[in-house]
């Protein structure tokens, strides 16, 4: 089992725009006015663009799939929701809260992955929990250490508990479930994904401690970081609103680690806690502000990881 892979899938967008539909819950996405739609569309191209690049240039290898404009799926740049890959073969589709992008989820893409010699073995489809209303959004809900077969939940409406402990059983990962906030026009409310609040690295943790109300709660997750080998990197909300833990660990080429995150990500993060991160990579930063504010999605978000084995032939 391994923890960091050197091949991630990534969709460029084709209609990107602020979805009407996730802003229920998403209180990251902000309306950029004043600017048409197609404006924003290719700025988020571009920094889409500029995102790969840097990660081709480092050795990651990086399968890129254009988005559709025959369906309205304006966060299909985001398709770690939908989909994770696992080192077995193992595929997992997810259910979606908002329904415009249950069609971002594409046969194609598995199609073309094992036309580039990647071997899925079985398709795990969880996606029916839709019609109960019941949601679980991929590794943006689930932050997994797939090393120690942990798994991270910060439950919300796009976070069900019992579809997360059915995850666990299914792939034997022992559950670690809490409720993180952050502050709304003055309100708590729930963070909607997890992984805005907190990532996992092979030796390090970033996460936003303060976010768990709960002080059980919050040295239980801690604890159990701690317990599996993990340097932990505290974070403030205020640098979560910057997106600083939507960050990915990936491998480049020889297995140089690479810590990926936003340009507003890394100006957020004070030195020392740079200095944290950079003990077990060098930090790939880019511009992605149309993104994050639209989308209410960063770096993380951008990237699905491929640890499916690959053929030898």
């Amino acid at each position: 089992m391994k923890q960091v892979t050197q091949s991630v899938l990534m969709i460029r967008p084709v209609a990107f725009r602020m979805n009407e539909q996730t802003t229920a819950n998403n209180y990251f996405q902000k309306e950029i006015s004043g600017v048409l739609p197609a404006a924003i569309n290719a700025k988020a191209q571009q920094e889409f663009d500029g995102l790969v690049s840097q990660l081709r240039s480092v050795g990651v290898q990086v399968v890129v799939v254009d988005d559709t404009l025959e369906t309205d799926t304006p966060d299909s740049v985001f398709p770690n929701n939908w989909i994770s890959f696992h080192v077995n073969g193992d595929v997992v589709l997810y259910p979606m809260f908002a329904e415009n992008r249950r069609a971002e989820r594409r046969d194609d893409i598995l199609d073309l992955l094992e036309e580039k010699g990647f071997v899925i073995e079985n398709s795990i489809d969880f996606t029916s929990a839709e019609e109960d209303g019941l949601f679980l959004e991929g590794t943006g809900s689930l932050v997994l250490d797939r090393v120690k077969a942990i798994a991270y939940c910060a439950l919300s409406p796009r976070a069900d508990e019992e579809l997360f402990i059915e995850f666990c059983e299914d792939f034997d990962y022992a559950p670690v479930i809490f409720e993180a906030f952050h502050t709304v026009d003055g309100k708590l409310e729930l963070v909607y994904h997890t992984n805005v609040m907190m990532s996992i690295g092979e030796h390090f943790a970033v996460i936003c401690a303060d976010m768990i109300a709960d002080k059980k709660e919050r040295k239980m997750v801690l604890d159990n970081l701690r317990a599996s080998g993990k340097e932990v990197v505290l974070i403030s909300e205020k640098q979560v609103n910057h997106f600083a833990a939507n960050l990915l660990e990936v491998s480049g080429t020889d297995d140089k680690r690479y810590i990926v995150m936003s340009t507003t990500a890394f100006e957020s993060l004070h030195q020392n806690q740079l200095a944290q991160l950079e003990k077990y990579g060098s930090i790939l930063k880019t511009h992605l502000q149309t993104i994050e504010a639209c989308g209410g999605g960063s770096a993380r978000c951008m990237m699905a990881e491929i640890f499916l084995p690959k053929n030898s032939l």
